[in-house]
């Protein structure tokens, strides 16, 4: 990385993190959604900023009313799996900047995108019902992993109805978009692979870690800011800058998730903590304790089935090292690619929202 480049992006989080964002069109009587409630309780206070979740929330509240209706099947089994994961929380980040980005740059009509920001979310709840069958995963959002709950074959299955169902609403859109939407679906199969490939691997390198980010997790987060500035009519150049908002949001956020399965709560994780180290996932503090040597963080990681005992060890040796510090630092430069790339936009609800989405990102702790 260039060290000044890195020291610049950080400062324009500091920035961020000390800006006053109140823009005086944001009151909004509008109250939160429902289903966002638990997440909003959870995050950070944003004293007096833009809360970005209100910023949409009619629209949220729509993509909700629209996922309701996608899991609906004859087929009872599908409708049971799809509702235990979708009405069971998480935090609807992906549509929101996808709303938010549309907002941004003018976008009026809710119709022009609020079924591409459902085919987003339907996307990413696929691949959560695939990602708890390839890691064996329990829990999900506070309570058991539909893979624990209803077996593999009808978890798998369900997870390809989700992906077909994103398309029926993909499909409503130009051929860019859906071209768009396929793509990030390429990538996050990608990112699966090539993580697959690095499992209990102590070469893997930091470079190879930004690589699986930018596939698997990054590819919604830029398609949902490309997508959105697209619609609303922004010209080529500020799509491509906003599809680099993504990407750089993206990386930021998975690099905090990476920092809270090992220090964060289980009550607010809704999963036990140390999770990539029982599973062997080359998650950022990982990478960096194996960099620095920890001996009980290789031999977790290393190990097919490390003991209880051994993964405590190991959480101990990479809350007392550097890691974590490092791993904050590195998503907080993330986030400040992101908030250079937006600062500049002409002032409005959206664009103060998708300012405060990357405070959001690297605060929270759920």
């Amino acid at each position: 990385l260039d060290l000044s480049q890195d020291l610049c992006h950080f400062a324009c989080y500091l920035v961020l993190s000390t800006e006053s964002f109140l823009f005086q069109e944001s009151k909004r009587k509008t109250p939160i959604p429902s289903f966002l409630a638990d997440a909003v309780r959870k995050g950070p206070s944003f004293k007096g900023a833009i809360d970005p979740f209100n910023c949409v929330a009619e629209e949220l509240e729509l993509v909700e009313q629209n996922l309701k209706r996608s899991i609906r099947s004859s087929e009872k089994a599908l409708t049971e799996i799809s509702s235990h994961l979708i009405y069971g929380g998480g935090k609807r980040i992906r549509p929101m900047v996808t709303l938010l980005a549309f907002k941004a740059f003018g976008g009026k009509k809710v119709e022009d995108i609020v079924d591409i920001a459902t085919a987003i979310e339907l996307i990413h709840t696929a691949t959560l019902l695939h990602d708890d069958i390839i890691d064996g995963a329990e829990f999900r959002r506070g309570k058991e992993s539909a893979y624990k709950k209803f077996g593999l074959k009808a978890t798998l299955v369900t997870g390809d109805f989700l992906f077909i169902k994103a398309f029926e609403f993909a499909g409503k859109f130009d051929d860019t978009v859906v071209q768009w939407t396929a793509d990030a679906c390429t990538r996050l199969t990608e990112g699966e692979m090539l993580q697959g490939f690095f499992n209990r691997n102590t070469d893997v390198t930091f470079e190879d870690y930004l690589e699986i980010v930018r596939r698997k997790t990054a590819s919604l987060f830029q398609t949902g800011a490309r997508v959105g500035a697209y619609l609303a009519g922004a010209n080529p150049s500020v799509v491509k800058k906003m599809d680099q908002y993504g990407l750089n949001l993206g990386i930021a956020f998975q690099m905090i998730d990476d920092v809270l399965d090992i220090v964060g709560h289980k009550e607010l994780l809704g999963k036990p903590i140390g999770m990539d180290l029982r599973d062997g996932n080359p998650s950022l503090p990982i990478i960096l304790a194996l960099n620095a040597r920890q001996k009980a963080v290789t031999e977790a990681f290393e190990c097919s089935q490390p003991t209880n005992a051994e993964i405590r060890e190991a959480i101990e040796a990479i809350s007392q090292g550097t890691a974590i510090q490092q791993a904050k630092t590195f998503s907080k430069s993330y986030a400040g690619r992101a908030f250079t790339l937006i600062r500049k936009l002409p002032p409005s609800l959206g664009r103060n929202g998708l300012k405060t989405l990357v405070q959001l990102i690297v605060e929270r702790d759920f």
